[in-house]
């Protein structure tokens, strides 16, 4: 039974995009239903069977062009068609953070490890994400000295005068040009007022304390891929515990440096290029099995968080991971890899949708159940054709 989401006790939504998708073979069970048994990558998750779905047939039809298309993963909208679509290639989470407004000291956080994010606007910009532990851990618990916040108040004031002038100049403007350059200020103005939101919201949090926390990040900070991996989901934890925000992403890539994987001894996208060689296949279900036993560490904690007396925080809080990639190795975007853990969904199942030579499903049908459940008032989302049959 899907638990009620009041205002005591609202949702969250935690998006864990890979940039390299996951081996199907390893990934997607042969059975579907309740009664699976659970692939190589989901074993670690044993202990979670009934609080996590995987999907299977799920995609976005019509997109092609392997990682140059892996951006789709959270909207089903590449970048350069943004402009055929009502809502542009939002992704879901910025759907979801438009709702939450400034209710939150931070309306969404985007993380990124080893390369770019997995969210847009609606005005087709990809968000910056935080690349630092440092300053994840700074902008949830360090508070900004009193003579900053000065400053930063007579920033917004100037900030908002400069804004003024320039809609005002764009209006007129606007009057004078062609339809062609109309569309062109249509989306100027979006982003003026992106730019002004952006403003009130750090505004009204700008005098507010900041929560304490008694976690402290290692000194000196670590230097491999896993361990920064485990201390971001650390840190997202606490920022949905704190309510600091409601609404994460984290892009993962790959490492700059060491892998901190014992026998994985190449580089991350050259594995996910296997050609089905049992060497290489080895090592990639290495990190692909770490990636899911953090995903289980994470969800645990979620578990053992309570936010209500009938409630945990993983109840209150979607989490999904998988990758706008299909497979990697032959630079598919069909049928990509998807979980969905927590929110209050019935899970314990894997659901299968449908196959080739039929008409498919898509991802956004899930995204829109997603929107939905975390009360966003929304009948379509990107490619959307309604819920996702079989999800309640």
């Amino acid at each position: 039974m899907a638990a009620e989401v009041t205002a005591e006790t609202p949702m969250r939504m935690v998006c864990i995009g890979l940039e390299y998708g996951l081996y199907p073979n390893d990934f997607f069970p042969q059975q579907t239903g309740r009664h699976y048994e659970l692939p190589r990558l989901l074993a670690p998750l044993a202990s979670l069977k009934n609080d996590f779905t995987v999907f299977s047939g799920l995609d976005h039809p019509g997109i092609t062009g392997g990682h140059q298309a892996a951006h789709t993963f959270l909207s089903g909208i590449r970048s350069d068609q943004a402009k055929q679509y009502p809502d542009g290639n939002v992704t879901v989470d910025q759907r979801a953070a438009e709702f939450v407004g400034v209710r939150t000291r931070f309306p969404s956080m985007q993380l990124g490890l080893g390369g770019g994010g997995v969210s847009w606007t609606r005005n087709g910009i990809e968000i910056p994400t935080i690349t630092r532990l440092q300053t994840l851990f700074d902008a949830l618990f360090l508070e900004t000295p009193a003579s900053k916040r000065k400053r930063q108040v007579d920033t917004y004031a100037a900030n908002r005068s400069i804004l003024d002038v320039v809609a005002e100049d764009a209006a007129a403007l606007n009057k004078r040009v062609s339809r062609g350059d109309s569309e062109k200020l249509d989306e100027y103005f979006t982003s003026i007022r992106e730019v002004e939101k952006r403003l009130e919201q750090s505004e009204a949090w700008l005098n507010k304390p900041k929560p304490k926390s008694d976690y402290r990040l290692p000194a000196p900070l670590p230097t491999s891929f896993t361990e920064e991996v485990a201390l971001f989901y650390d840190l997202m934890r606490l920022a949905l515990e704190t309510d600091s925000t409601r609404l994460i992403s984290m892009a993962i890539h790959g490492w700059t440096g060491d892998s901190g994987l014992a026998g994985v001894t190449k580089g991350y996208h050259d594995l996910t290029h296997h050609g089905r060689d049992e060497s290489k296949l080895q090592q990639l279900g290495l990190i692909e099995q770490f990636h899911t036993s953090q995903l289980a560490r994470f969800l645990d904690g979620l578990k053992h968080s309570q936010v209500a007396d009938d409630a945990s925080l993983l109840d209150r809080t979607m989490v999904l991971m998988g990758s706008g990639l299909g497979n990697a190795s032959s630079h598919s975007n069909r049928n990509l890899p998807l979980l969905l853990a927590g929110g209050g969904f019935e899970h314990g199942a894997h659901k299968a949708y449908a196959a080739d030579g039929v008409r498919k499903t898509p991802a956004c049908n899930l995204y829109l159940s997603m929107l939905q459940r975390f009360g966003v008032e929304a009948d379509r989302f990107g490619t959307s054709t309604g819920t996702l049959e079989g999800l309640s």
